[in-house]
């Protein structure tokens, strides 16, 4: 009665190890194989952690709800007035270990949103944990789960991330409410869970989106405390591109 591994291996989760005696089966056919246990072993627990690092790193880099893959490889260092080292630097995700923030502030098309994507996607690389959110869309969210009664479960559940990206802040406008139960979360997560903001807006500009003066020098006092702020400038890069393609033609 022959057995299958592979099936019983499967039926147990471990599917790195079945892949793995797949591939020694056509490896070796009929041939005699290496007879000393520990050389399956080995191979075969080589195998299966393999299989669940990448399992792992395709669960987080879902869950965190990217809205298109960027990487720090294709960003043109031309057209920035950042420094590629710090960047690179940043993308070790070492920042994250103490709570610290990073506020990307720089005019539409600077490369904002590509740098943050890029730095949350290198960090969990790194096995971080980090969660995407448009800032209307993240409003949206709390003031829906605040209408269910259920306020402040998702800050408790980012509290749990080492980092949470806050896109496009400020770039459209939403209700007084929403800028206090912004403020709230972000009171929940300070010394938590790093905040990446980025915006087209000046400090001073941020009380038009949160409306209220006090809370907005309170949230800034909180954000900007451990903090690096990165300015990516005002000069349209994809302007630029699409400009230069007219002038080639």
């Amino acid at each position: 009665m022959s057995i299958d591994r592979i099936a019983q291996l499967k039926a147990l989760h471990l599917f790195g190890m079945a892949a793995a005696w797949s591939e020694w089966l056509s490896e070796y056919g009929s041939q005699q194989k290496p007879v000393m246990p520990e050389v399956w072993l080995d191979r075969l627990i080589l195998a299966e952690q393999a299989d669940r690092q990448a399992r792992s790193l395709n669960y987080q880099l879902k869950a965190a709800r990217f809205p298109i893959h960027r990487d720090l490889i294709h960003f043109d260092w031309q057209e920035t007035p950042l420094q590629q080292a710090q960047m690179e630097q940043l993308a070790t995700g070492n920042f994250m270990d103490q709570a610290y923030n990073l506020i990307l502030v720089g005019g539409t098309g600077t490369g904002k949103t590509h740098l943050a994507t890029a730095l949350g996607i290198a960090a969990i690389h790194q096995s971080k944990r980090v969660r995407f959110y448009n800032a209307v869309e993240l409003v949206n969210h709390l003031d829906k789960e605040k209408q269910q009664g259920k306020a402040g479960n998702l800050a408790k559940q980012l509290t749990f991330m080492d980092a949470v990206i806050l896109d496009e802040l400020g770039y459209l406008p939403f209700p007084a409410s929403g800028g206090a139960l912004l403020f709230h979360l972000i009171s929940q997560l300070y010394e938590k869970t790093s905040l990446i903001i980025t915006t087209n807006l000046s400090f001073g500009e941020w009380v038009h989106v949160f409306g209220d003066a006090k809370m907005t020098t309170a949230l800034l006092d909180r954000v900007t405390h451990h903090c690096d702020i990165l300015e990516t400038g005002n000069d349209s890069y994809r302007f630029k591109q699409r400009k230069k393609a007219v002038e080639n033609r």
